[in-house]
């Protein structure tokens, strides 16, 4: 440019900005479900944001390949994977209590907050947003395939192979397109994809996962939540109880901490449990509903962000909780930040 005169460099550079705004809003119908890809893989809501911003920076810095590409979807699918395991080469798996520690006693006190690598939940108003992409591919999210139980499952594969698990059967991607995705052979990925298939199994079939069952919640769903919400409120524990499975479970992460059966489960609630000291709002999270708490403090009006609790139903009662102690995720959420 050193070489062009004034108009000539306002010329160049008017160009250069109706391009970049050209491949901005081809990209934008896209963003969405790379978000949920990036989630996916890292297990994170917060270096899925990340990831996505450096998907669409390496996108731009070789627009000039995308020429060589079918689709142009498989195109940035390939540089966000890409920038996927490039992080996870550095970083530790996303985990959930039950990966790391024993059941506990809830007879003891609970263990302090960590700063452990946990897996963390994603809002579902941006999932409801995903729905309404007119992109076929986010229709792919009529799936269990982000439900929490699925995601801690993924996170014990190693990364390029959950990246194979995840672009053959989450996105249906062809073994071929897969391959070229991942710079792999055809063979390859269908060998990865057998392997991971029984590792995932494993961990999945004792959880009677149905990949394929509807997402969105239903009205039995939502009036289970509402009663778990007000027992809660009420400091009932005897209404807790019966929506509790034998064998629920519960943990709260950044606790490194999980009990296991009813029973564990009421008592470790009962020491915390006391009429109108909390208050609830519904919400959902990873396909799931959820209930966000709020925590008052003797003396004090206002109730504060506590935790949001995922609950997994299954035949009608609570199967399990996790209650990710994380007020600082409330705005994601399109939370409140406090209540009276």
């Amino acid at each position: 440019m050193w070489m062009l005169g004034g108009g000539d460099q306002r010329a160049v550079k008017a160009n250069r900005g109706g391009e970049e705004a050209a491949f901005v809003e081809l990209v934008k119908r896209h963003r969405r479900e790379l978000h949920v890809h990036c989630y996916r893989m890292s297990g994170s809501l917060e270096d899925a944001e990340d990831l996505v911003q450096e998907t669409l920076l390496r996108a731009w810095r070789a627009r000039g390949d995308v020429k060589g590409h079918a689709s142009f979807r498989a195109w940035l699918y390939r540089i966000a994977t890409n920038a996927c395991l490039d992080l996870l080469a550095r970083r530790p798996p996303r985990v959930l209590p039950p990966d790391v520690v024993r059941a506990a006693d809830p007879a003891l006190e609970p263990p302090a907050l960590t700063d452990a690598p946990w897996l963390e939940p994603y809002p579902g108003r941006l999932l409801e947003a995903l729905r309404g992409d007119e992109d076929p591919g986010a229709r792919l999210e009529d799936r269990e395939t982000i439900e929490l139980v699925f995601l801690a499952a993924i996170q014990h594969l190693p990364p390029r192979r959950r990246a194979v698990i995840i672009l053959r059967d989450v996105l249906e991607f062809s073994a071929r397109d897969s391959a070229s995705v991942l710079s792999m052979s055809v063979a390859s990925v269908n060998t990865t994809l057998q392997r991971s298939r029984r590792a995932l199994g494993e961990r999945l079939a004792p959880r009677r996962i149905d990949w394929e069952r509807p997402r969105e919640a239903s009205a039995e769903e939502r009036a289970l939540l509402r009663l778990y919400m007000e027992a809660h409120e009420r400091g009932d524990i005897e209404a807790l109880a019966v929506l509790l499975r034998e064998d629920a479970r519960i943990s709260a992460p950044p606790r490194p901490l999980w009990y296991e059966g009813r029973d564990a489960v009421l008592a470790a609630t009962r020491r915390l449990a006391a009429a109108d000291r909390f208050r609830y709002v519904a919400t959902s999270a990873n396909g799931q509903p959820a209930a966000a708490s709020y925590l008052r403090t003797d003396g004090q009006e206002v109730f504060r962000p506590m935790g949001i609790d995922v609950l997994r139903i299954e035949d009608g009662l609570l199967a399990e909780v996790t209650v990710f102690l994380r007020p600082d995720l409330f705005e994601a959420f399109g939370l409140p930040p406090s209540l009276r």
